[in-house]
């Protein structure tokens, strides 16, 4: 939920910066369990006791938010555990703990699915199922079960100053060559046509695998970014890079609006977190593009990130748990407005709540809510740490030192095969 400063501990920008979000909290099995504070049975007044754990949220305010929301449901004593520090070993060990959570936020994969770790929420989505984009559904469901509840979406996409851009003559990129040639045009001496990033555009490597047509995995779960086009597409990523027109050596990360709001560039890479700041330094002045497609075969690509609710199987108190999962985060748009909007800047997961938000109405964040439906991709539960090593390290190669897209998507292809076959047979 932050704006663009580095959070305490494991942010949610450190966990979607990359090349997947749920890579970042995937291998829940790997630690033991332990006494993680969660509280007794039952609460003040005879009530159920529900113990609700967080990471650490940056912004002023989302802490009081929180209990706020806990306190004001009637039907159990919820204790909120604000988690500093590395949260996805604290929750690995916490979920395989009767002293662990009840809800938790994180985002789905396969081994909490497979491991009986948390439990299908189904149930809760009747009758608002088609309030929620079939994107973030899909992250939160395997086979055929949903375990998980959006509580917000992050959009990545790329902001720009109009009037540069209208200065020199140029309209918003439409290809990945039209991105090229813009930030090559952009560039001056004082300032570069745009920020990816430090290391020259990995966070740029899903959108353009989904901007040619590709995606991480197929629909029957074999690799999906094997063929010519995403090759071609990993390979513009080394053209921007080898253009000379990306900032490189900016004292903060993409994640961070800083290099757009300091003149350093005309166009950035980043989450809808930072969308306060941008607006307050430019006004008007600031537009919104989703990652341009590859060519007139291709789509537009807006990396659509996030945090999902879930209920944990160990619970003593899994109905009860539930319940207070729908109560918040089914039933109380308020409430749901309010965490989305008022610490940080994210879009409310339910469509309703998302098209009369009085803050998403017009300007760029009205924009950034059109692009996100019309091109949001979301992260594939199946999507292990060591694939998201792999292909990270491919566009490394590529992006960085020029290497052979084909050959390097060859080696990353024989990880992620190993991988589904340990998943799938």
């Amino acid at each position: 939920m932050a704006v663009g400063r580095p959070n305490a501990g494991l942010s949610r920008r450190d966990l979607l910066k990359r090349t997947g979000g749920l890579a970042a909290l995937a291998a829940f099995t790997a630690a033991c369990g332990g006494n993680t504070g969660r509280p007794a049975d039952s609460g003040g007044g005879g009530k159920t006791a529900l113990a609700q754990w967080y990471h650490q949220y940056g912004e002023t305010g989302a802490r009081e938010a929180a209990l706020k929301y806990a306190k004001a449901y009637g039907d159990a004593a919820v204790t909120v555990q604000w988690t500093p520090g590395d949260y996805g070993a604290k929750l690995s060990s916490g979920l395989l703990s009767s002293k662990g959570p009840d809800v938790f936020e994180g985002q789905l994969n396969l081994a909490m699915v497979k491991s009986n770790q948390i439990v299908a929420l189904d149930d809760l989505l009747e009758g608002v199922k088609d309030d929620f984009s079939a994107e973030d559904l899909a992250t939160n469901t395997v086979d055929g079960k949903t375990y998980g509840i959006r509580m917000i979406v992050d959009p990545q996409v790329i902001y720009y100053r109009k009037s540069l851009l209208e200065k020199a003559g140029i309209q918003p990129p439409t290809t990945i060559d039209d991105l090229i040639s813009a930030s090559k045009e952009l560039t001056t001496n004082k300032v570069k046509g745009i920020f990816v990033g430090n290391d020259g555009g990995v966070a740029l490597g899903g959108p353009a695998l989904w901007s040619s047509g590709g995606a991480y995995l197929t629909k029957d779960n074999k690799p999906g970014f094997t063929d010519g086009r995403a090759a071609q597409a990993f390979g513009k990523l080394h053209e921007l890079y080898a253009s000379k027109s990306t900032l490189l050596g900016a004292p903060t990360d993409w994640t961070d609006p800083s290099a757009i709001i300091q003149g350093l560039v005309a166009m950035q890479w980043i989450g809808m977190w930072a969308l306060p700041a941008m607006q307050k330094a430019f006004g008007d002045d600031l537009g919104v593009f989703a990652f341009p497609a590859l060519d007139a075969q291709g789509t537009p690509a807006v990396y659509s990130g996030g945090w999902t609710q879930f209920v944990s199987a160990k619970s003593a108190n899994v109905d009860a748990a539930k319940k207070f999962v729908k109560w918040l985060w089914i039933d109380q748009a308020e409430y749901q407005e309010d965490w989305c909007l008022n610490y940080g800047f994210h879009i409310p997961p339910r469509k309703s709540l998302a098209a009369k938000a009085a803050k998403l109405q017009d300007g760029a964040a009205a924009e950034t809510v059109k692009l996100n439906e019309q091109y949001g991709k979301t992260d594939n539960p199946a999507w292990t740490p060591k694939m998201a090593t792999a292909f990270g390290d491919m566009l490394t190669n590529v992006i960085r030192k020029g290497a052979d897209p084909a050959a390097e998507i060859g080696k990353a292809e024989k990880t992620v095969g190993t991988e589904l076959s340990r998943l799938f047979g």
